[in-house]
């Protein structure tokens, strides 16, 4: 399976052009969109559509920038597109779940609350071989951390990776630390930006 990731479109309708470009590019068989799709639950304007004209499936999860309404609505208004915040899917043997939102911002969560949807959705699909976890926020007590003074990480995404570990977390909400890679124990974090990142299971 190929994935394209990618995050903090903020509403820029060229981006999310340029991101499916690159998808049918590089023939992914799946978009991941990690949040901040709008910018201060603005509605979103020719965000999904662009992968959906591509023929790309779409998965999506809130930021702290719009809510589960928002993210719900482009769910069901796009075919082939899903919001995984407390849900996961099954492709195969690879399980993706997710949980969007962040502890600051418009679409605030306090941590146990995103540590009990990261937990509902692995729920689902915990007997799988290979898993992937999307959050919108980075873990707290990571790299990811060092770049922003403002964001800081979530203690509920460290916990759900210590707990369910998943072979990939990928996260975007730190502009500052797009295409950081690195390792919370077995677990390969991406921050996947809004250039996006091609990630091949």
């Amino acid at each position: 399976m190929r994935i394209l990731a990618a995050g903090d479109i903020h509403n820029d309708s060229r981006l999310s052009e340029k991101l499916a470009e690159k998808a049918t590019k590089e023939n992914v068989d799946l978009v991941i969109l990690c949040g901040d799709l709008t910018m201060n639950d603005e509605p979103a304007r020719n965000i999904i559509a662009p992968f959906i004209k591509a023929h790309k499936k779409v998965l999506l999860i809130p930021g702290n920038h719009e809510t589960v309404a928002t993210a719900d609505f482009l769910a069901e208004v796009y075919e082939n597109t899903k919001n995984i915040h407390g849900y996961s899917v099954k492709y195969d043997d690879v399980g993706i779940f997710g949980c969007g939102g962040a502890n600051i911002g418009l679409f605030q969560l306090q941590e146990d609350e995103i540590f009990d949807l990261l937990k509902q959705g692995n729920d689902k699909i915990e007997y799988l071989k290979k898993k992937i976890m999307v959050s919108h926020v980075h873990p707290k007590g990571g790299l990811m951390e060092k770049f922003t003074d403002i964001f800081p990480g979530s203690s509920g995404v460290t916990k759900a990776i210590e707990t369910f570990k998943p072979d990939i977390v990928l996260c975007s909400h730190v502009h500052e630390a797009e295409g950081i890679e690195e390792m919370v124990g077995k677990t390969k974090v991406i921050n996947v930006g809004k250039a996006g990142k091609i990630i091949d299971i």
